[in-house]
Formats: C-alpha cells, sequence, structure tokens
C-alpha cells in the first residue's frame, strides 16, 4: 500500500496534470515511470499481460483448414427464404465424424438456423466468406427463450429464483425474475459435453481430479514447485486452482485484494470445493518436482497459500469466423430481461479464436465462461436495440479482445466479469455510452489497453462530469475487483457541446483496490476521482513511447 504522503505527491502531480492539458494529443515523451523506475514499478506491479491470447500471445491463429464440410452439400440453399437448419445440422454431424482438423463452411448469403448449434469437439472452425457485403450471413429470426429446450441452464434458473433476482423498476411497471440468457447461452454453444460451464449451486460442485499439489512458487514467476509430478506430462493442459481454505481470513483474498478497508463478500469462501482463483495452463517442462508453467503464475504457492494442479476438461483450436451474425428487429424488455437474441457462447476452450464477425441487434454478441488463451478480434457489434454485453469475459484467463467496435447501444460494452484473470481489451473503441465494467467477483489483473470511448459529460455542480467506471456484480461478490487491474493510453472523445476550456472530471463508483490509470487523456481538460485511490499517472496526455502496454511487454517477451 501506498503511504499518504506517497499518496498526495501522486494526486498533486495527476491534478497538476490535468489543469494543465489541453484538447490536443500529448507530444512525445518517456516510458512512463511505471516502466522505467525500478522503483516506481516495484512498489506499483504490473503483471505480464502480453500472455494473453491464442497460443500465450505469441502462436499466429491456424489457417489450415484440414477437410471441408460445405453445408451446402447436405441442403442449404442461402437467400431462398426457407429454414436452413436441419441441412446445417446434418453438415454439422458430417463435420463431427471426420477426424483431426475440419471447417464447417458456409456459403454467400443468408443461411437461416432456428436451432443452437453446439460445438462439442476440438479442431473444428465455422467458416464464411466474410463479415461485410457479399459474404456469409447466418440469420437467426427466434429468440433462446423459444428455440433453447435443453436443460443445460437449469442450475441457472434454480439460482435466478433462490436468490431472488428480480428486475425491479417500479416507474416502469417492472418486477420480473431476470432471463437465465441475460449473461448465458448462444445460437452457437462451444462447450465440451458433460460439463457445467459455471457453478451457481455450491451443494453440486465436485472437486476437479487431483494430478499434484503445489508447494511453491512466485508470483509473476513461472516455476512451480510440486509434491508429485508422476501424473504429469508436458504439454498436459491443467487447471492451477487456489481456494479460500480459511474462510474469510485465506491468505488468496489478501494477496486477491491487498490490505483492503473493503469489505469482502462471502462467496469468496461459502463454496469451499469451487476455486476462488482458477489458472488454466499448459506444461512447458518438467525437472524433478520444478514445473515449468506456460504463464506466469498468479499468486503465490506456499504452505498457508496452497494451491493444487487439476485435470480440466476442455476443447482446443476451435474458431469461428468471417461470419455476419444477423438478429430481427425485436424489442428490448429491458436490462436481465433478454430473450435470447445472443450470438456465441465459449465455454471449456483453451486456445480458441473468433473473428472477423459482425453481430447485429444481439442481445449480447459473445458471451464466454470458463475458458482461457482465446483471441476474440475484429468484431463489431451493431443495431439499434439495447444490448446487454458486447464481448463478455467472464471467468475467463489470458482472453485477448482487439479491434473490437461497439456500435450499439449497450448497457455493459466493455465487461470483465467473475473470476476473469490477466484478460485484455485491445483497441477497443465504443462510440457511444461508453463506460468499463469490471464486475466483481474476484475479477484481476485485466487490462484496458488504448481503447477509445465516446462519452457524452452532463453539466454537474462542479463543472462537467462523467461516470466511466461502472461496476455491476451482487454485494457477495464485491469489491469491483482485485489487484493490478490497468487502463492504459484510454483516450476519451468528448462532444462539441462541452466547451473547449471546460475541465470534465471522470469519476468512478466503488471500484476495487490497486487499480493502475496511466496516460488516461481526452480532447478536454479531465480531472480523474476513482475510489479506493488507484496508482495514477500521466492523466491528460497520451502515453507516447509506449502506446500499447500489451505490445510493449510482447515485444519484450519476443526480444
Amino acid at each position: 500500500m501506498m503511504s499518504g504522503k506517497r499518496r498526495r505527491r501522486l494526486v498533486s502531480g495527476w491534478l497538476l496534470g490535468a489543469m494543465l492539458a489541453v484538447p490536443v494529443y500529448a507530444k512525445a515523451q518517456q516510458l512512463p515511470a511505471i516502466l522505467s523506475d525500478r522503483t516506481v514499478a516495484a512498489a506499483n506491479p504490473l503483471p505480464d499481460f502480453s500472455y494473453a491470447g491464442y497460443g500465450f500471445g505469441l502462436a499466429p491463429i491456424p489457417t489450415d483448414s484440414g477437410t471441408i464440410v460445405d453445408v451446402t452439400d447436405h441442403g442449404a440453399v442461402a437467400d431462398d427464404g426457407l429454414d436452413d437448419t436441419k441441412a446445417v445440422l446434418r453438415a454439422l454431424a458430417a463435420a463431427n465424424a471426420v477426424p483431426g482438423k475440419v471447417t464447417l463452411r458456409f456459403p454467400k448469403g443468408r443461411t437461416q438456423i432456428t436451432e443452437v448449434l453446439r460445438i462439442t469437439r476440438s479442431d473444428i472452425v465455422l467458416d464464411g466468406a466474410g463479415s461485410g457485403p457479399g459474404g456469409s450471413e447466418l440469420w437467426f429470426p427466434r429468440p433462446l427463450k423459444i428455440i433453447d429446450n435443453s436443460s443445460d441452464f437449469d442450475e441457472l434458473r434454480d439460482y435466478l429464483v433462490r436468490e431472488k433476482k428480480q428486475q425491479v423498476e417500479p416507474e416502469q411497471n417492472i418486477d420480473y425474475l431476470f432471463t437465465e440468457y441475460s449473461w448465458a447461452g448462444g445460437m452457437i454453444v462451444v462447450r465440451p459435453e458433460a460439463t457445467r460451464p459455471v457453478s451457481y449451486d455450491g451443494s453440486k460442485d465436485v472437486r476437479d481430479p487431483l494430478l499434484a499439489n503445489g508447494v511453491s512458487g512466485k508470483q509473476f514467476g513461472r516455476a512451480l514447485t510440486v509434491d508429485d509430478p508422476a501424473k504429469l506430462r508436458v504439454g498436459d493442459v491443467v487447471q492451477l486452482q487456489w481456494f479460500s481454505v480459511d474462510g474469510p481470513r485465506s491468505q488468496i483474498l489478501k494477496s486477491l485484494y491487498g490490505d483492503t478497508d473493503l469489505p469482502i463478500g462471502s462467496h469468496h469462501w461459502t463454496s469451499p470445493k469451487r476455486p476462488v482463483v482458477a489458472q488454466m495452463t499448459r506444461i512447458a517442462a518438467i525437472r524433478g518436482r520444478i514445473v515449468t508453467l506456460g504463464d506466469p503464475l498468479l499468486h503465490d504457492v506456499r504452505a498457508d497459500q496452497p494451491a493444487v494442479l487439476a485435470k480440466w476438461k476442455h476443447l482446443t483450436n476451435v474458431g469461428i469466423q468471417n461470419l455476419r451474425l444477423q438478429f430481427p428487429e425485436s424489442p428490448s424488455f429491458g436490462h436481465h430481461l433478454e430473450q435470447g437474441y445472443n450470438g456465441i457462447y465459449m465455454t471449456g476452450v483453451f486456445d480458441g479464436w473468433i473473428k472477423d464477425l459482425v453481430i447485429d441487434r444481439s442481445d449480447s454478441g459473445i458471451l464466454t465462461d470458463n475458458a482461457a488463451n482465446l483471441t476474440i478480434a475484429d468484431v463489431t457489434t451493431t443495431g439499434d436495440r439495447r444490448a446487454h454485453y458486447s464481448v463478455h469475459v467472464g471467468a475467463v484467463h489470458n482472453a485477448l479482445v482487439k479491434d473490437l467496435k461497439v456500435e450499439n447501444p449497450v448497457i455493459h460494452p466493455l465487461s470483465v466479469n467473475t473470476r476473469s484473470t490477466r484478460s485484455v481489451f485491445l483497441r477497443a473503441v465504443v462510440t457511444r455510452d461508453a463506460i468499463i465494467d469490471q464486475h466483481s467477483g474476484s475479477n484481476h489483473q485485466n487490462l484496458f489497453d488504448q481503447i477509445v470511448m465516446h462519452i457524452d459529460p452532463k453539466p454537474a455542480k462542479a463543472g462537467w462530469e462523467y461516470q466511466l467506471w461502472v461496476g455491476g456484480g451482487a454485494p457477495y461478490w464485491k469489491p469491483g475487483h482485485g489487484l493490478y487491474n490497468t487502463l492504459w493510453n484510454a483516450r476519451l472523445v468528448i462532444p462539441d457541446s462541452v466547451p473547449a476550456d471546460a475541465m470534465v472530471r471522470i469519476t468512478s463508483g466503488l471500484e476495487g483496490p490497486g487499480e493502475r490509470i496511466v496516460g488516461l487523456h481526452a480532447n478536454r481538460a479531465i480531472d480523474v476521482r476513482y475510489t479506493p485511490a488507484p496508482y495514477i499517472a500521466g492523466t491528460g496526455q497520451a502515453v507516447a513511447a509506449a502506446p500499447s502496454l500489451y505490445d510493449y511487454q510482447l515485444a519484450r517477451r519476443r526480444r
């Protein structure tokens, strides 16, 4: 924790920077102290975010199509106005029968689908002719509320009733139970068979099969000493799990939140078989009892902060690309009352990707859970219906969302949700109603990097004001986030309705400890007020020497 004297120096520095800020891009500058000054860097650690993405950020997304199964060969006819579902399902069954790599290919034009497409195997790609004009459109005219007859979300439905998850807006005469599709389900579901994507009922939790007990390991290092490596093999994908073994006094909670005075919600320890932190990784090397992991440890492993290596059922090398996902005109019934016009639900995947998509009029474009090493790239969400999420990053480790463009109205346009770790939004652009959602539930070590946020400040008593950070989540999952969530070189675009000489106050709700805010700048002078006090530097100035922290760290790794 920073001393009061040090905090005063930092606060004075950023206030001065805000007062001197002008509505032009900053001139070239030195590397920020958090990167260049060893003392500052040691006092304010930054995780290495460059491990986010497919292949721990280093491997290219595969281009080998393998065997191609074309849906037109199984009876699908684009643009004929008739339903193609049965033909597509026949083609998917044929693809599932292919050993090795396979691509399910969609034609140019509109393919109509009225059942959920379920991907349950590895080494498969859903591919089209592109997301733009002349490309491949998947037309989903009916919501999940009508077409999803599975029992996949029964546990979630029971949870909504048990926790009395009710959307209440008296002024709109709304008093309804949340729908199960507010944050789950999709027209395309990627999920290993016979798995629970997320636990909502602790009594149903079962520990994953144990492979080894961790003995010692240092946070941000890759070496883990185990008690017995006999069940481990180089190349295995495993899950490293930390549990709250001592309830609210567990050391892992201190590692998550530091010496905070903020109350920590009970869901961090009331399900003892559910890890509070989970890190999916690959074993890179084994030497005696020392295991080298594919990416750095999220936390220390030691006697008073134990962790285990466990089996993790997952798919690998699953891709969805070059498509437009189209939903119909339909009313929005309100927040948490979504009917299930959801695009993709990807869970239980290690090394997967989604790229070159346009998703129009969705309730949520892409939902993720219980996955790792995902790259979600070049996705645009559009439409006039108010959506819940554009791309939701939940219970995911090392997810990279890059070059996302959010053009539709979205309640949570950029969101890291429960148990998300070391995931990155890189170069996202939110063109309206832009906010950052750090959605509680032990999400930590996540990065919002070089994003562009179009905001519309309103007059307030102290001048102009805008709340940029609007975190969701229930009290039993608070604080809003754990240590080392980072906002790097974000640009705020403020409309001409705000006077050029105005000072705009950028605020937060009650978020979480250990936030880093470096290089937040705008086309107006800004004054940043974040609660609780973060590490903050370079307010009003772009980080010209390292425009992207992810790219900077990745370049260092490549060297």
